[in-house]
């Protein structure tokens, strides 16, 4: 196993040398996390030198193309997945609804589609909405205590007439991680399309989608030390049977099939930094070959916030005054943790906590029918806690002792 290095992690990122920030500590990354210097770097240069349209045949439009292509390649290489697999949108709610727009028309009516109460609403209402066009809706609920869902309850939703499959990596607030790969072999042994939601896992590590089996995978960038921009993965297989979202004369291109807009051309040509963040991370770290830097990466982070997570859960645990969202086991969840204080409300403690040094969020986070599910008023909401790899041992202190203070 090896130890991340923390202070040459924060030292890839600009914000923690950022003046207005000394003393705070980051708890709202799962609304987005800081940006690394590679990808802010490339930000800069390219708005600098090759703000032009790409891939014409003057010297800055070919290298701008080719950095947009650079993009594609390298996180192609950390998801696991071929290069035309990986396409760039304004956000995953966005993606989502393309996604959804494009797979209605493979379907009939009385086709079924299972979705979650678990998920953010971008993978949960864009597929609610095709009960108009006569698609049949299936819910796979959660456990109202746990907020976990059972896979073996899919035996009793999944037939003859489903067709697709909804749900997340993990929650954005329970934040247990979903058995994956079992429930898409579940799934394609039924024929059945699976769209994941890895918004809340992937600034934990990239997953190897492949392995996952997912044939729809979705992440956001700014959420992953990138740029504002949302990442989906579409098997190749599955692309070739879905219509064009774009322009009727784009239909051909496959990057362009599902970006009704058009690309951002600047941040996708960004994106590639978080690729290079990593491949610092793991050459600082002693890492070999470019063959297994993903994994390592992956291993990396989790083992970084593994002890981080324990700690804020172990603490939470111990109080009688919250209610913990989820396992209370670090092992079988991302390093994301809501809770809801008894006495106190979550919009109150937000502010106390800032005086603290603390940068907290509470609300509903998108995942109105999972709170209404747990019996939790999605109006008064929950106080979310989320921190990553770069988050360190005294910022845990300092939220532990801010949470003594203003919880009482």
């Amino acid at each position: 196993m090896t130890t991340l290095d923390l202070a040459f992690a924060r030292s890839q990122f600009p914000a923690f040398a950022e003046p207005s920030l000394a003393g705070q500590a980051f708890f709202e990354n799962a609304g987005g996390s800081y940006a690394c210097r590679q990808v802010i770097d490339r930000l800069g240069e390219y708005y600098r030198r090759l703000k032009v349209q790409p891939y014409y045949a003057y010297p800055a439009s070919q290298e701008a193309g080719e950095w947009m292509d650079a993009s594609h390649v390298r996180l192609a290489e950390y998801l696991n997945v071929g290069v035309d697999e990986v396409h760039f949108g304004p956000s995953t709610s966005q993606n989502s609804y393309v996604l959804a727009q494009a797979l209605r028309k493979l379907l009939k009516p009385g086709d079924e589609v299972i979705v979650t109460n678990q998920d953010h609403e971008a993978n949960n209402g864009v597929w609610r909405r095709l009960a108009t066009d006569g698609a049949v809706l299936r819910q796979w609920a959660v456990d109202p205590d746990s907020g976990m869902l059972d896979p073996g309850a899919l035996d009793g939703l999944i037939n003859e007439r489903t067709r697709v499959l909804a749900f997340s990596q993990c929650s954005n607030i329970v934040a247990h991680i979903n058995p994956v790969a079992a429930i898409t072999a579940k799934a394609r042994a039924a024929g059945v399309i699976t769209m994941v939601d890895s918004v809340a896992y992937a600034p934990h590590g990239l997953p190897d989608v492949t392995a996952l089996g997912a044939d729809i995978l979705l992440f956001s960038l700014y959420k992953t030390f990138g740029p504002h921009q949302g990442a989906m993965v579409v098997r190749q297989a599955l692309l070739e049977r879905l219509g064009n979202e774009a322009h009727y004369f784009n239909g051909a291109y496959t990057r362009k099939r599902l970006v009704p807009a058009g690309p951002d051309h600047a941040q996708i040509a960004a994106a590639r930094g978080v690729a290079e963040y990593f491949d610092a991370l793991d050459a600082h770290h002693g890492g070999g070959t470019a063959a297994g830097r993903p994994q390592r990466v992956r291993q990396l982070l989790r083992e970084a916030e593994l002890p981080l997570l324990a700690r804020v859960l172990d603490y939470l645990s111990k109080r009688k005054d919250v209610r913990l969202l989820g396992p209370a086991d670090a092992s079988v969840r991302a390093a994301t943790i809501s809770f809801v204080p008894l006495k106190k409300t979550p919009a109150d403690l937000v502010p106390a906590l800032a005086r603290h040094g603390i940068m907290a969020a509470a609300g509903h986070f998108y995942a109105v029918r999972l709170l209404e599910a747990l019996g939790v008023d999605p109006a008064r909401g929950a106080l979310r806690l989320s921190f990553l790899h770069y988050t360190s041992a005294q910022d845990i202190d300092q939220l532990i002792a801010a949470l003594d203070k203003v919880l009482g």
